[in-house]
């Protein structure tokens, strides 16, 4: 039977990838990556870097293919997404019914960790769900940017018994109105942060976490907003790209 490795990467730095992920990467013979554009080339760049860096014998194969772009015209978000993922299932199912024989093993490069707002997880269920094509599938779990970016501003997630939410920028522009505790916020490509100015907070901005371009900025969330954001247009203008984390607490 086929066997579908979905293995979690890291948050952009190679040396994230851990020793399960190493012997998983071993055990491949084909690798699909959805190539998201020019401007993205880095991430698919960074996944073959992964794969030459760690595998030791070079017979593997890499698919690439094109990632359907989210329909602009449905309005509704959920809606849009589940049409994008619908694309991506039928696409997937192509990949491992015709790239892969029935003895091999194929695998998803995830950034980050799969479990964590990333669709591969959902797509593939919807693959199984179909029963066109039978495969075994296996997660390997990766470093998330949550966990790079308290390394690298070197602090705790959470204070002492306290709880961590973690949400997206989209939720955060919806209503969090307060910060009971800490809230970790991934995912904010219109820096939803500005609306919670005034709440007296600290914010802990990362981008590029682990990566030789990463970027760092810490205190007062108030103070730090306009730069931050105008910070943010600078490396995505110059890169073409950006994944950024922030974590918000309460001062004190």
């Amino acid at each position: 039977m086929r066997t579908v490795y979905v293995i979690g990467i890291g948050a952009g730095n190679p040396e994230f990838v851990t020793v399960q992920a190493i012997k998983a990467l071993n055990q491949v013979d084909v690798f699909f990556l959805m190539d998201k554009g020019e401007a993205k080339q880095d991430l698919v760049l960074l996944r073959k870097e992964i794969c030459e860096r760690y595998i030791e014998d070079h017979s593997y194969r890499i698919v690439e293919t094109v990632d359907p772009v989210r329909d602009p015209d449905i309005a509704d978000y959920k809606t849009r997404v589940e049409a994008w993922h619908q694309q991506r299932s039928l696409i997937y199912e192509e990949l491992i019914g015709g790239e892969l024989e029935e003895n091999q093993c194929g695998a998803f490069l995830v950034w980050g960790d799969p479990s964590l707002y990333d669709s591969t997880l959902r797509i593939i269920d919807t693959v199984k769900a179909r029963r066109q094509i039978r495969f075994n599938l296996l997660v390997i779990p990766g470093i998330t940017s949550i966990q790079a970016l308290a390394a690298s501003h070197r602090i705790s997630l959470n204070g002492l018994g306290e709880s961590v939410t973690i949400t997206t920028g989209r939720q955060l522009s919806l209503g969090l109105t307060s910060v009971e505790d800490t809230a970790v916020v991934m995912l904010d490509g219109q820096c939803s942060f500005k609306a919670m100015i005034g709440t007296d907070l600290n914010i802990y901005w990362g981008a590029y976490l682990g990566m030789e371009n990463e970027v760092l900025l810490s205190g007062s969330l108030d103070e730090l907003a306009d730069e931050i954001e105008a910070i943010r247009a600078q490396h995505r203008s110059r890169n073409g790209w950006i994944m950024d984390t922030y974590l918000l607490t309460k001062k004190g």
